[in-house]
């Protein structure tokens, strides 16, 4: 799983073996072997890897699945890797088993008053869903106000979203090609 979330990374992110060897400092065979599962990287290559693709290290911790069949397809609530913080008022769950995919899911809880102050672009497809609360997202310049069971996609636009509620925002969300 770490393999393959490690590699999902890079693609997402178009980079070569050889760029993200350079930039932490390590061979491309030992990037290599991380990549296929043969080689497993440190704590400190971990945060490095996850201050390189801008993600929490938490990504890279797997919750260990109790039925070996559910490996790579089943993902019990109970075992969701975490990301994000309080802090930031947003938490999310991976609810996909791993990047390896076309797509990604998470569930995002946004805290009340929590907001993406400054515009994300990524080269994705994204969809969501609203679960439960108020959740405002603003695509290409145009703010729109969901409510529960209301959901959105868009392709390749600025985005940036609030809650302006009291209450947290749930939304089911989408990504693809997985960027997380």
């Amino acid at each position: 799983m770490l393999a393959s979330d490690i590699r999902a990374l890079r693609k997402a992110r178009s980079m070569t073996l050889a760029e993200i060897a350079l930039k932490l400092g390590r061979s491309i065979g030992w990037l290599s072997q991380v990549e296929r599962g043969l080689s497993i990287p440190s704590l400190g290559d971990l945060r490095a890897f996850a201050e390189l693709f801008e993600v929490p290290v938490s990504l890279f911790f797997s919750h260990d699945v109790p039925d070996e069949s559910e490996c790579g397809v089943i993902v019990r609530a109970g075992r969701r890797r975490a990301l994000g913080t309080t802090e930031s008022g947003l938490i999310e769950e991976l609810l996909s088993p791993d990047l390896g995919g076309s797509f990604e899911m998470l569930r995002s809880v946004f805290a009340p008053g929590a907001e993406l102050a400054e515009h994300a672009l990524r080269p994705t497809e994204e969809a969501g869903y609203v679960v439960s609360g108020i959740f405002e997202i603003e695509i290409a310049g145009n703010w729109h106000r969901l409510e529960v069971g209301d959901s959105f996609r868009f392709e390749n636009k600025p985005f940036r979203w609030r809650n302006p509620g009291t209450e947290p925002a749930v939304v089911i969300w989408t990504v693809s090609p997985p960027v997380y």
